[in-house]
């Protein structure tokens, strides 16, 4: 598939126009709410300004989303797999409506400063319109893989976050070592976030190429200039936005160091790969904002605002409801005029 067929199929109907709109929407906001926890701790701890972080994150997504061809194919496959969509414009509108969700509930969220995962938003938008569409059920294995991501990657940032502060608060170096040290754990970070999240949104755009008559039935295939459009989108969104997100995770939920910062990105950069190669998917926020309360925790004089923290959990747990819920009735809405 070539971008000049991809974009003509988009816009040949208005579901496929919806759909391409929408996600661009999702992916900048992505960049805009979720891609500034990879940098949070960097810039909270002064090793980076706002601007040199974001410009660091976004050029490392592109190199993640880059990469995921060869090593995010089976998260990608596994959100293609989650729900079941009719062909035409029925199902376009559900794809549409499932978007929709995602953006206002990240945008409610980014409101009160709390970062929302846009990753499991989408899983819950995806389920949440095809129940709305009626044209099939949700597969239990694809929810299963997504559940298991969820417990894994938590448990993985927490640990490995603890473990590595309490390691590390005992090394000596100069503060200079720091700096840069967070300058590359935060590129990491960033590089893992592209990795883990660029598949999984343009495997919507994808799957709406195989149900659009214009698409001509295309197969499942992941292009390299689909990789890089939308790792270029969510680094746009990183470099406009982000500030709000950063102090709330980097500064208000956590004190901490340049030692338990350099800490908490690897144990976030840690719990993502390693859900990546499982094919896995998994959240960013989830997997970074509990390896920063791990550091903290292990940390010497470090601490977590358990507020904060609880604010952002409930917010969390919301998601998944909210998003699938939000699909669900915009899905019924759309279907009244296609």
């Amino acid at each position: 598939m070539t971008i000049t067929e991809f974009f003509h199929a988009s816009f040949s109907s208005l579901p496929g126009a919806m759909v391409l709109l929408i996600a661009l929407g999702v992916l900048f906001v992505n960049g805009w709410t979720d891609a500034p926890n990879a940098i949070a701790a960097g810039v909270s701890t002064g090793a980076m300004t706002l601007r040199q972080g974001a410009l660091l994150a976004t050029a490392m997504n592109i190199l993640g989303g880059t990469a995921a061809l060869l090593m995010g194919r089976k998260v990608a496959e596994t959100i293609f797999g989650l729900g079941d969509f009719s062909a035409g414009s029925r199902g376009g509108a559900a794809l549409a409506a499932a978007l929709l969700a995602v953006v206002l509930w990240a945008v409610i969220a980014w409101r009160f400063g709390i970062p929302t995962s846009e990753s499991h938003g989408l899983m819950a938008g995806i389920m949440g319109a095809s129940l709305g569409l009626g044209a099939g059920g949700i597969s239990l294995g694809a929810l299963g893989r997504i559940l298991i991501g969820l417990v894994f990657s938590m448990a993985t940032g927490f640990l490995a976050g603890w473990i590595l502060s309490r390691r590390i608060r005992r090394m000596r170096f100069r503060p200079g070592f720091w700096r840069w040290g967070q300058r590359l754990s935060a590129a990491l970070m960033a590089f893992a976030h592209g990795l883990q999240d660029t598949p999984k949104f343009a495997s919507i755009l994808v799957l709406w190429q195989t149900l659009a008559p214009e698409g001509g039935g295309a197969g499942f295939s992941l292009p390299l200039w689909l990789m890089l459009f939308c790792s270029g989108v969510m680094g746009l969104g990183t470099l406009l936005g982000g500030g709000r997100i950063i102090r709330t995770v980097g500064a208000r939920m956590v004190h901490i160091g340049q030692k338990e910062g350099f800490a908490a990105d690897l144990a976030g950069t840690a719990s993502l790969l390693l859900s990546t190669l499982q094919g896995l998917p998994v959240s960013t926020t989830h997997a970074k904002t509990c390896a920063l309360m791990g550091a903290a925790v292990g940390g010497a004089e470090s601490r977590v605002d358990r507020k904060i923290a609880g604010s952002m959990i409930a917010a969390w747990l919301l998601t998944f409801p909210a998003c699938g819920l939000l699909a669900f009735l915009l899905t019924r809405v759309f279907l009244l005029f296609f």
